[in-house]
């Protein structure tokens, strides 16, 4: 959590000892005492980012929000590539209800922690807040859809309705077989139920297909490797079996390096295409 220590100034290495006063008061639980900490290493060295992320982690568990999301874009301006500041930064974010910004900052923060360390428990973390906040968007997306479409069509039933009744009262004495003029009307109304079934599919829970799932997870796809063998896999999954296990394909038992994997573009694109479409697929456990 600290920056290197070589030919470090006087200056620097008080804040490095301060930096480490922080982190044990951290595993204590002792926030404010923490914040004292990593505030007097700033102030020595305001130029190290991980001081800034350090502190957010901290005003984040006090859920001090306002003060997350300053920590969280003073680090981002030191350091574009920090996964806890951009991680951070979207979940303060999405406090403010910004989910639009903070959906893209998490997203950032997951796709820089896959570079890092693609099976590192802070890719996971960040990934069910994203799912999380992605259902929900789709969940109020979804609810707000579902009332427009059932107004819509009880008004079209209303209209069909009126209709009939208007068509047999002009008619009256006049049809040779009223019961035609009935089933009619029952089809209409039966075609206008399909229409409106058809329309709510996306929003309707189903099977994910097997095709977007890890062969060993059974979990849709995140982040999906293929292997020399053209079987796909869930990255993190996969690198844990090369591992603890061995260095071969769970499936066809070929030998099988982590160099040898290769990200499967289509598949994720598909994955987002499916996931756009389908916001209900990112239902996790937590959620």
């Amino acid at each position: 959590m600290g920056p290197g220590v070589s030919a470090l100034s006087a200056e620097e290495k008080q804040a490095e000892k301060l930096r480490q006063e922080g982190n044990i008061c951290f595993s204590k639980d002792r926030f404010q005492a923490a914040i004292d900490a990593y505030t007097a290493a700033i102030t020595l060295c305001p130029k190290v980012p991980v001081y800034w992320t350090n502190r957010a982690l901290c005003h984040r568990r006090r859920n001090d929000w306002t003060r997350v999301e300053e920590d969280s874009r003073k680090a981002i301006q030191l350091d574009h590539y920090s996964v806890k500041a951009h991680y951070m930064l979207g979940l303060a974010l999405l406090q403010k209800q910004e989910y639009s910004e903070g959906v893209k900052e998490l997203e950032k923060a997951l796709d820089l922690g896959r570079g890092a360390n693609p099976n590192g428990y802070m890719v996971e973390e960040i990934w069910e807040e994203l799912a999380k906040a992605k259902y929900l968007e789709w969940e109020e997306e979804s609810t707000q859809r579902s009332w427009e479409l059932q107004s819509l069509k009880e008004a079209c039933e209303g209209a069909l309705k009126e209709k009939h009744f208007l068509y047999n009262s002009e008619t009256e004495g006049f049809l040779d077989d009223p019961i035609v003029s009935v089933v009619s009307h029952l089809q209409q109304l039966e075609l206008l139920g399909q229409v409106f079934q058809k329309a709510a599919e996306d929003d309707t829970p189903s099977e994910v297909p097997d095709y977007l799932c890890c062969k060993i997870t059974l979990d849709i796809f995140r982040d999906p490797v293929i292997t020399p063998s053209g079987v796909s896999y869930e990255r993190a999954v996969l690198l844990d079996h090369l591992e603890k296990v061995g260095n071969f394909d769970p499936i066809t038992r070929e030998h099988l390096e982590p160099s040898q994997l290769v990200p499967n573009l289509a598949i994720k694109e598909a994955v987002h295409a499916y996931l756009d479409k389908h916001g209900w697929a990112y239902k996790t456990e937590s959620n």
